[in-house]
């Protein structure tokens, strides 16, 4: 089994945290935003740093292409 976790680039709200783990377990991407946005309120200082820590450690999904890419030139 060689499945990897990385940040999503198809469903993204902010940058793609929530949306790879959900790809990475096979389940709703709104179930993960709800969880992480209920330990958020729980504490918030332990979820947002969390997420940061996520966003800088998770690297992108390698394989998606940017359909934007032409229009950026």
């Amino acid at each position: 089994m060689n499945k990897k976790l990385y940040r999503s680039a198809t469903q993204v709200k902010i940058s793609g945290v929530c949306g790879g783990i959900a790809e990475y377990f096979g389940i709703d991407v709104t179930i993960v935003r709800l969880l992480w946005a209920l330990g958020t309120l729980m504490n918030f200082f332990v979820g947002v740093v969390a997420y940061v820590a996520c966003v800088f450690i998770i690297p992108e999904d390698p394989g998606c292409i940017d359909v934007n890419f032409e229009e950026k030139k």
